[in-house]
Parts: C-alpha cells; sequence; structure tokens
C-alpha cells in the first residue's frame, strides 16, 4: 500500500536539509585545508578537492556526498512512498547540493550526490554510470567529460534496468547537465582543467 502523499513535503525538506550539506567543506575543514570554492575550480566537490588536496580527501569527501542523502530516501521507500514520488525526494537532495540555502547557493555540481540518490533508488544505474564515469576519467583525465558523458547515459541505462525511474533519472541528467553550462563552455574553448 502507498503512503499518503501528505509524507511527501516533510521528506523534501528533510532531502534539502541533507543535501545541503557540503561534504568538501567539511572534509576539508577538519583536514586543515583552504575551503576549496576559492580556488582550483571553486566547486565544493570531489574533482576539485582531488586536485587540490589528494586522493585522501577527495574519498572522503566522495563518501559524504554520495552518503548524506541515502537515509531519508531509505526511509522514502519504507513509508511506501511510489517512484515519482521518491525521485522528487532525490531531487531535492541534488538541489539541496547544487543550491545550499546557508551558502548563499553556491554548491557543487550534484555528480556525487546523484550516485548516493541512484544507488539507492536504481542501484543497477548507479553501477553503469560509475563504471563509465572510472573508465571516462581514467582514460580522458577530465572529469567533466566524465560527468557529462555518465549523466547522459543515466537514462538510457534506467530505460533497461529500472523503467520505472526513467522519468526521475532524466530529472536528475537534467540537473547535472545545467550543472555543468560553464564546464562546456570550457570544453569548447579547450580550458577546462584535468585530473
Amino acid at each position: 500500500m502507498e503512503a499518503p502523499l501528505t509524507l511527501l513535503l516533510p521528506l523534501i525538506l528533510l532531502g534539502y536539509l541533507s543535501g545541503s550539506w557540503l561534504g568538501a567543506l567539511t572534509v576539508c575543514r577538519l583536514a586543515g585545508a583552504d575551503d576549496p570554492r576559492l580556488t582550483g575550480s571553486f566547486n565544493p566537490g570531489f574533482s576539485n578537492v582531488l586536485r587540490l588536496y589528494g586522493r585522501r580527501l577527495a574519498l572522503a569527501t566522495l563518501l559524504v556526498d554520495a552518503g548524506k542523502g541515502m537515509p531519508v530516501l531509505v526511509l522514502a521507500i519504507f513509508l511506501g512512498l511510489p517512484p515519482w514520488a521518491q525521485g522528487v525526494v532525490g531531487l531535492a537532495v541534488l538541489l539541496g547540493h547544487s543550491y545550499p540555502l546557508w551558502h548563499r547557493f553556491r554548491g557543487g555540481k550534484a555528480v556525487a550526490s546523484a550516485f548516493g540518490v541512484m544507488l539507492v533508488l536504481t542501484p543497477g544505474v548507479a553501477l553503469v554510470c560509475a563504471t563509465l564515469w572510472t573508465l571516462l576519467a581514467w582514460r580522458v583525465r577530465t572529469a567533466a567529460v566524465a560527468s557529462l558523458a555518465s549523466a547522459a547515459a543515466a537514462p538510457l541505462a534506467s530505460l533497461w534496468l529500472a523503467p520505472d525511474y526513467v522519468i526521475v533519472v532524466i530529472g536528475f541528467t537534467l540537473l547535472v547537465l545545467a550543472r555543468h553550462v560553464l564546464n562546456i563552455q570550457r570544453l569548447g574553448s579547450g580550458d577546462e582543467p584535468g585530473l
């Protein structure tokens, strides 16, 4: 039996709040490193932390950003919300990460957070996208190319592995692509930093 949709609004709020915890800021602060929004690509995410401070802090950032929305999504599933409503909660997590209220709406690109959301809602799609991202990042040495390609592949993978979530995954993809507009411009001009 599906849960009453009156539960959706508080879960959306919880999703936004959990998403707005920027892992890069916490990790760098605890490590005594400078705010990653002040240098490099100025992005508080895995790739910029990797370029600036190395694998250890980047991995910690990835774990926080991928994991922070998982509890609220597990709760949405446990309460019996339909796939579209679970997706709205997942989208709230990504919007929190991308536009956190307490950081003047200066957030990340939502790639790691989208991976974490999809790992709960569509684990097969998440693993396909993560594999593609890893292969492209290793081969091309540019995080933006890997992120854009894996985001674009997500709806196709969803058609095959999680058809009930296709619309949801398309929403995630559109947000990630929108957050990469500047990267696309830099790729076109050859100014995008490598890994």
